[in-house]
């Protein structure tokens, strides 16, 4: 396995400042938690390098809340470890956020998800490699060519939700992402359920 995780991919224009949405934070932190005990948000030991995320939509724009880089290693989120993104150019490959830590690498494909409708309230990341493994091909997938965080990784999503079932199923595997699956849901609870229902059926 080649681990291409944490690197952030596009150009970041992170402003710091004081955490908002506190509230938010905190939910996103609830629905984190059975993630990570599950292990399918957490860190690489070995290279010192965390995986997965969440993200929550802040009213009726393209605003989402979303885990801070690098915070897959921590048991206990709260406010200070999510970012606010307030613009995603997926054609210049550009994010723009705000708040005491800088959005995750993923932000750019968390984004591409939330445009494909206003429905949309809720983005996980997760990685485990024998649900990966027995979900490559059976659930919606992603180009194996395609690399995570790109402008190329949002145009694949929105071919896969027009074409390939993901907007019925919810769920995807990033083909080209080892270890890799991404769900959406209305809400958090609905977005966090898809892959926990999905791992349990799969142990």
């Amino acid at each position: 396995m080649t681990i291409d995780e944490g690197y952030i991919k596009y150009v970041s224009h992170w402003t710091p400042g004081s955490a908002t949405h506190v509230a938010a934070a905190r939910e996103l932190d609830t629905w984190r938690k059975p993630l990570y005990e599950a292990g399918l948000i957490g860190e690489y030991k070995d290279l010192g390098i965390g995986y997965g995320n969440i993200s929550v939509r802040r009213g009726s724009h393209d605003l989402f809340l979303i885990s801070g880089t690098q915070t897959g290693n921590l048991p206990v989120t709260d406010e200070r470890h999510y970012s606010l993104v307030t613009d995603c150019d997926i054609r210049n490959n550009i994010v723009r956020c705000s708040g005491p830590i800088q959005a995750s690498s993923e932000a750019m494909t968390h984004a591409a998800i939330y445009a494909l409708g206003d429905a949309i309230g809720a983005v996980v990341h997760v990685h485990n490699a024998e649900l990966w493994q027995r979900c490559l091909g059976r659930l919606p997938t992603t180009d194996p060519d395609i690399a995570y965080g790109t402008p190329d990784m949002a145009h694949e999503l929105d071919r896969l939700y027009r074409m390939e079932g993901f907007k019925d199923a919810g769920i995807a595997v990033l083909g080209g992402h080892d270890e890799g699956l991404i769900s959406f849901g209305t809400t958090l609870e609905e977005a966090t359920n898809r892959i926990l229902l999905t791992y349990a059926g799969a142990g």
